[in-house]
């Protein structure tokens, strides 16, 4: 798929005392390890698997449901989905994963949409349905609170008959600002070199595009 925008973003937009919340509130809750396709549930995986694992992706997490975040972060999605021209159809936000990178910790290069539609019962909101639209909130100041952790886009989409194309995205290092993406772009968190970066992530899903 040809894109004119390969991202939308808004700097700043969520208050910095409604990211402190965030924060506040996801440290109070039992974090646990981060996991990528394939690894299922974390609380299963050996020695082996762990190490492995952190070859791609280094980071702790907590799964957030609560309406009031949803009511911050929703209305950009609508709003960079008509203006970067992309007018995906997507009716379903998954849960928000609130995420720590601490020194050394990182998230290696993938996309956040799989090759299907997810596969659950009857009645599941997510049942047929896939994520397109990806949002990255920045939730402490990047340079200030934490160095390194970039954001970093691949805009090649790995294709191995085309140079690299990747875009070092400086303009969500202010705190509370946001970046929507569709899903299927390339993307990786580079390791954080000082400090801890905190974010919020929100999949938005839809019906397969036809």
């Amino acid at each position: 798929m040809n894109l004119f925008n390969c991202y939308w973003y808004y700097q700043a937009a969520v208050p910095s005392r409604i990211c402190d919340e965030m924060v506040r509130y996801g440290k109070q809750l039992q974090n646990q390890l981060a996991t990528t396709g394939g690894y299922g549930d974390p609380k299963t995986l050996n020695q082996k698997q762990i190490k492995d694992l952190k070859k791609k992706r280094d980071s702790d997490i907590v799964w957030l449901n609560e309406r009031w975040i949803y009511k911050e972060v929703q209305p950009y999605v609508h709003k960079a989905n008509e203006a970067a021209g992309w007018n995906f159809q997507w009716d379903y936000s998954e849960s928000c994963q609130f995420t720590k990178y601490n020194k050394g910790q990182y998230y290696d290069w993938h996309c956040d949409s799989w090759d299907r539609p997810y596969m659950r019962q009857e009645g599941d909101p997510t049942n047929g349905k896939i994520r397109k639209l990806s949002v990255t909130v920045s939730l402490s100041e990047g340079g200030v609170d934490y160095k390194g952790g970039e954001l970093e886009f691949d805009f090649r989409n790995l294709d191995p008959d085309k140079k690299r194309n990747i875009r070092k995205c400086k303009e969500i290092l202010p705190k509370g600002s946001l970046i929507i993406f569709p899903s299927f772009i390339w993307h990786r968190v580079c390791p954080v070199t000082k400090g801890s970066r905190y974010s919020l992530v929100l999949w938005n899903l839809g019906w397969p595009f036809k």
